[in-house]
């Protein structure tokens, strides 16, 4: 292998739950629009199969660290999420099988400039600058995780008031036919994350908000946005 011109930067990572090793983070996919609710909450009623978009890795923000409010936006929203780590990867995976590529779970935010998505979707635009911005997936340590995905209450908080509450169960599509769908679009490789989309209930928040979430069995996030 050749070279390179200059250090590489380090590649991010997620830390796992009582264990030393790291998850080193290659790709974030997220799903958008996976709850009935927030649909309904973001103009639409049906079920379409998921559509994603992507985060960069190192938009990863990890636990403990302040999340800094990103310029060029007057309206940063926040969406709490279950986050899946593959440890396994592979293309057009069974829905049957998606789970097997399954490592374990965390809890993320997809932190949103709400004002410059907006504005791409009026004008055709893509949601890079929207979505995949420095500190936009605070994430918690992966518990790692056998069986049946994570079902419980998933619910945030800004300043102590509950701004999100519901189910994980009310997932428009499940794990497995979340991993199964992004198999048939990437090879999907160990150390992908995926966020599987927000219930109803997001909105906005502001430098020296407290931001506080958890999905129930899997962790509890917390940050502040300075």
């Amino acid at each position: 292998m050749s070279q390179f011109l200059f250090e590489p930067v380090p590649r991010a990572a997620v830390p796992v739950e009582g264990e030393t090793a790291a998850f080193p983070v290659r790709r974030i996919l997220c799903v958008g629009r996976n709850y009935a609710a927030h649909r309904r909450e973001m103009g639409g009623d049906d079920r379409d199969p998921p559509f994603f978009f992507a985060k960069p890795a190192d938009a990863v923000a990890p636990p403990g660290a302040e999340v800094a409010y990103p310029p060029r936006t007057q309206n940063l929203h926040y969406e709490v999420e279950l986050v899946v780590a593959l440890g396994a990867g592979g293309a057009d995976v069974p829905v049957e099988r998606a789970l097997e590529l399954v490592l374990g779970y965390a809890v993320g935010v997809d932190l949103t400039r709400r004002d410059l998505q907006s504005a791409a979707k009026d004008k055709g635009q893509p949601w890079d600058a929207a979505k995949g911005f420095d500190d936009s997936a605070p994430i918690t340590a992966i518990r790692r995780w056998q069986g049946a995905p994570p079902q419980g209450r998933i619910w945030l908080a800004v300043n102590g008031e509950t701004r999100q509450d519901a189910t994980v169960a009310d997932m428009i599509w499940n794990v497995a036919e979340i991993v199964a769908e992004a198999s048939k679009l990437w090879r999907l490789e160990p150390g992908d994350l995926i966020f599987t989309g927000t219930p109803e209930g997001v909105g906005p928040i502001s430098r020296g908000d407290r931001v506080e979430g958890e999905v129930e069995g899997v962790g509890r996030i917390e940050f502040q946005v300075v």
